[in-house]
């Protein structure tokens, strides 16, 4: 299976647009077309943006391991990550400590 192969049926399985996909990891719709289509290759920060986008491996994407889950990361989710990883550590660390906290006083009610 082509790493094109891998992206389609990665975008088909979490069922979502080519452009919904291009949106969430900053390029074009045009771009990722020809990424599923095996006539680019990713770059390397392209290719970590897919894999959290789809919850698996590099090494799955480029043609190895099987995925890990069919779980699927959220737009949310990658949204707070770009955001924690723009922070310094102790500003992240507080914001976690925050989103903790909430969470557990969300368990409560």
């Amino acid at each position: 299976m082509t790493m094109g192969d891998r992206l389609r049926e990665l975008r088909l399985r979490k069922n979502i647009s080519q452009e919904e996909v291009a949106r969430q990891i900053g390029i074009t719709r045009s771009a990722y077309s020809h990424y599923e289509i095996n006539n680019r290759q990713p770059v390397y920060e392209t290719l970590k943006k897919l894999a959290v986008l789809f919850n698996v491996s590099l090494d799955y994407i480029i043609g190895g391991e099987p995925a890990r889950s069919d779980t699927s990361v959220t737009p949310e989710a990658i949204e707070i990550i770009r955001i924690l990883n723009g922070m310094d550590q102790e500003r992240r660390k507080q914001s976690i400590d925050r989103m903790m906290a909430v969470l557990k006083q969300a368990d409560r009610s």
